[in-house]
């Protein structure tokens, strides 16, 4: 049975790729900075809380980081971890410059120590190619972030490509646009327009606020 390991599993995309992983028959572990007091809502919410393992880990502490790696040995890994709002990341760009690089940074250094070869995806943004106007982005496109969410996860992107390059380590880098989910957060601008167009048409609001 493989193994995965997923950084950011109480978030939309780590309760769902927890949920496929374990259709596949994969053994699924997931990290908290505290599993105990953490209700993993999303994978409650998904009917899976009683099919992964939590796992205590500071995410932002390397050797946290490089002992659960070490004791889990996963074939896999997924960072899906860090501050996730490009608004909350103007006021708190500290805590999303550690959330996003140094934990990208934690795990690629550990898995890099490990003996056993363990696949790494690390989730990008495509924050990161800034406006690009009426044109579409593709892998190709020069990065040019605006934001310090945009930034930190371009960092990520070339870390994780430098890893792979110096340390033959196979990891990459996935490019996520927008998608949605009813596990979607209700501060994201999509959520608040929907959240707002039902309440209209239910004739309980008259505007919609952003």
């Amino acid at each position: 049975m493989r193994r995965s390991l997923i950084f950011g599993i109480s978030g939309q995309d780590g309760a769902y790729l927890a949920k496929y992983l374990l259709e596949k028959g994969y053994e699924v572990y997931g990290t908290s900075r505290n599993a105990d007091a953490n209700q993993f809502l999303n994978l409650k919410a998904l009917g899976i809380l009683d099919r992964f393992t939590p796992l205590s880990v500071d995410v932002t502490d390397h050797v946290s980081v490089f002992k659960c790696i070490s004791e889990v040995q996963p074939d896999e890994i997924y960072n899906l971890s860090g501050q996730s709002s490009v608004g909350l990341s103007f006021e708190n760009p500290v805590e999303t410059y550690e959330s996003i690089i140094t934990v990208t940074l934690n795990i690629l250094e550990s898995v890099r120590l490990q003996e056993k070869e363990i696949r790494v995806f690390n989730a990008c943004s495509s924050e990161c190619f800034g406006d690009t106007g009426s044109s579409l982005a593709y892998e190709s496109t020069p990065f040019q972030p605006k934001s310090p969410y945009a930034i930190a996860k371009a960092a990520a992107f070339w870390m994780t490509k430098s890893y792979r390059e110096a340390h033959q380590i196979p990891a990459c880098s996935g490019i996520l646009f927008n998608h949605e989910s009813p596990l979607r957060p209700d501060r994201f601008v999509t959520q608040k327009i929907i959240r707002a167009s039902v309440e209209i048409s239910q004739g309980n609001n008259q505007n919609l606020t952003l």
